[in-house]
């Protein structure tokens, strides 16, 4: 039986997300089996997949990626080639990419984006809107520095995905990942965080939390009985509620209620003090403690 090797780094990623579904995906992909082995419905999937690509371990896995092991190697001489045939799209892509980032690219990142360009297939005219799309992103992040190489060939990989190959497609996705940024800032002032920026590992549970499909309420209501229960805001406690609620297609307030309520139907219809709480919480607090 082959072994599954996961690295130190790897552990600590999926650790610190704080996400069983998206861990218990790693290890079937890691382990070469199909995404069906885990036995998620499909929003459940979705969710985990989403958050190994925001943990930027979906594209060393998953088989529609395979950046690294079956592209081929590009030399100089191809490099020199490309830059000096007639006409060179590629000659055309490279100033676009140097004058984005304010600087000369050396030969491995060259060849980065010679096999962005050729293996990928994209067009240079979406090629060139990714770029100026990474720069912003990091701007937007207060990275304070222009993108990487290797995280321009990530997204590279990931908008060839996507098959997002012309600019009408490129502006759609873009405007999604606006949209999904805007309902980020939405619930941190729903959670109260102004002022400062979110650590990775805030924001990947609110990016989670944004895939889910959660409303207002049911955010507030979420973050209401972490405060009740743990005394503040605890994000590992409030997202294994939230998990609980999209695992039973629960995503308004009043759904949430509705099943709170279901234990204590035949005492007058609400939950009393001394009921047994309700299953979302139960789950929630045993997941908890057994992390702690």
């Amino acid at each position: 039986m082959s072994e599954v090797i996961l690295s130190t780094e790897t552990i600590r990623k999926l650790l610190g997300a704080g996400n069983g579904d998206s861990a218990l995906l790693y290890l079937c992909r890691t382990a070469k089996l199909s995404d069906v082995a885990t036995g998620f419905s499909e929003a459940r999937l979705e969710c985990a997949a989403s958050l190994l690509r925001q943990l930027g371990l979906d594209d060393s896995q998953d088989p529609r990626f395979q950046q690294s092991a079956q592209r081929p190697e590009y030399t100089e001489q191809d490099i020199q080639r490309q830059m000096e045939a007639p006409g060179s799209s590629f000659k055309r892509f490279v100033g676009e990419v140097q004058r984005c980032l304010g600087r000369g690219l050396n030969g491995e990142e060259l060849k980065i984006l010679l096999a962005v360009q050729d293996y990928l297939g994209l067009p240079v005219e979406v090629l060139n809107v990714l770029i100026h799309y990474c720069v912003e992103r990091n701007r937007s992040r207060g990275a304070g520095r222009m993108p990487s190489m290797r995280s321009i060939e990530n997204e590279a990989y990931r908008w060839a995905d996507l098959q997002i190959n012309t600019l009408e497609k490129a502006a759609a996705y873009i405007q999604h990942e606006a949209s999904r940024k805007n309902r980020v800032g939405e619930l941190c002032r729903l959670l109260g965080i102004t002022g400062r920026r979110l650590t990775p590992a805030e924001d990947r549970y609110l990016q989670a939390w944004v895939d889910m499909g959660f409303t207002d309420d049911a955010i507030s209501l979420a973050y209401e009985k972490t405060c009740e229960n743990t005394g503040g805001l605890t994000w590992k406690y409030m997202n294994r509620i939230l998990e609980s609620w999209n695992q039973q297609g629960l995503y308004t307030a009043d759904q949430a209620n509705a099943l709170d309520r279901k234990p204590a139907a035949r005492k007058g219809g609400y939950q009393r003090h001394g009921d047994a709480p309700s299953p979302g919480m139960v789950d929630a607090a045993r997941q908890m403690l057994e992390e702690d």
